[in-house]
């Protein structure tokens, strides 16, 4: 089958229109002519084997890892992520709304400063596709912060017997954190060693989960366990199980102008809060600041980096967000939800103890437009929303939003 992409759609497809249907095709670019075997899956209709027939003019022209789905030159690849934001603002919210414009990432290349990747059979270290989990092998990212690419160069010639690797770094502190996934801990322990002499900051064991990384047992084998990473107009710590922004150049902008857009009172909520960044942030402004976790590790870490900063009116509460109700009414009420969006009970807490101002930052521009509209058919107007850049060269793209009681 032979199909000319349309558009962009969220999941890192490209979108083409036949007699048989809509198309998805994972990379395909907007103006694309692509050619491959048409399979049905889970009732969408995809292009596997994917060949390209006419590329854009503006495909990046450079090599870059399998987890780059949108290899376009960094201009161009901004307009269709603010694209995606406002079509999900208009065909699920139904909510008329001018975006403020995207901010791009400080850095196009050379951002990350985590990554993972798995050991391969054949020496060096790979990615794991999408769906079929296939290895292809990696000899360079262009994606990768300083610190992290010195250590993917040392690790490819290191034969670990392991499954997979972490990598967390800091740009503040220049340093890398190591997790091996896999293998026996007490045979790790001399390599530990080793890395460690080699210039790692830490190295940490963790038993492979089906839950998802860092969800079965860890073991700290030498160094340091955490770093200290600047965000904008906070420093905060960061470890291989927390799920802090892996680009802190383009979240430290996001922070500011966050901190930026509310009104203050005396209460706010943190729900979603990981270490509880935002909290810590936004303490000056509030009498009283509630940061809501269900992860031990991120509150741990949130406490001693409010221990940390002086911070006396931040309370860190260990539990589900769907708690929310219990803890009462505020002034504001931040959310910063996984892909899925706010759960049922989230929505509800929030039309019914009515907070003044809502700021929601989301990673997921479909679950977010479902939030907001029912916000807003509940009584809240959209006061504010941008698009962010944390992710160049996949089809990833974050939203800063503000509602308030209408």
């Amino acid at each position: 089958m032979r199909v000319v992409v349309e558009k962009l759609v969220p999941g890192g497809y490209g979108l083409a229109r036949t007699a048989e249907g809509a198309v998805l095709v994972r990379g395909g670019l907007p103006g694309e002519e692509v050619e491959g075997r048409p399979a049905r899956r889970k009732g969408a209709l995809f292009l596997e084997e994917v060949r390209l027939l006419k590329p854009r003019p503006d495909r990046y022209p450079h090599p870059l890892p399998p987890s780059a789905d949108l290899p376009l030159v960094y201009e161009a690849q901004l307009p269709l992520k603010e694209g995606l934001v406002a079509e999900a603002l208009e065909r699920i919210a139904k909510v008329p709304f001018a975006l403020s414009p995207i901010r791009p990432s400080p850095r196009a290349l050379g951002y990350r400063t985590a990554a993972q990747y798995a050991r391969h059979p054949l020496g060096g270290l790979a990615y794991r596709l999408p769906e079929s989990q296939a290895l292809v092998r990696v000899e360079e990212d262009p994606l990768l912060a300083e610190p992290l690419a010195w250590a993917f160069a040392l690790l490819k010639t290191w034969p670990l017997p392991v499954e997979e690797i972490a990598l967390r770094g800091s740009l503040l502190e220049g340093k890398v954190l190591l997790g091996l996934i896999g293998g026996s801990p007490e045979a790790l322990k001399r390599p530990a060693r080793a890395l460690v002499q080699e210039g790692f900051a830490g190295v940490v064991w963790a038993e492979p989960s089906p839950k998802g990384r860092f969800r079965g047992r860890v073991r700290p084998l030498q160094g340091e366990t955490t770093l200290l990473e600047a965000f904008g107009p906070i420093t905060a710590t960061v470890s291989l199980e927390s799920f802090a922004q892996v680009n802190p150049l383009a979240a430290g902008l996001l922070l500011e102008e966050a901190r930026d857009l509310v009104q203050g009172g005396e209460r706010a909520l943190e729900l979603y809060a990981g270490s509880g960044l935002l909290s810590l942030l936004l303490a000056p402004r509030f009498q009283e600041v509630v940061a809501v976790e269900i992860s031990k590790e991120a509150v741990r870490r949130g406490e001693r980096d409010k221990a940390r900063l002086g911070v006396e009116n931040v309370r860190f509460h260990r539990g589900d967000a769907r708690e929310a109700r219990r803890f009462g009414r505020f002034d504001l009420v931040v959310l910063d939800p996984p892909r899925a969006g706010l759960s049922e009970e989230v929505r509800a807490y929030l039309l019914q103890s009515r907070p003044e101002e809502v700021l929601y930052i989301a990673c997921d521009p479909a679950t977010w437009a479902r939030d907001v509209g029912e916000l807003v058919r509940g009584g809240y107007e959209l006061a504010f929303a941008r698009p962010y850049d944390f992710f160049p060269f996949t089809h990833h793209v974050e939203v800063l939003s503000l509602l308030r009681l209408g």
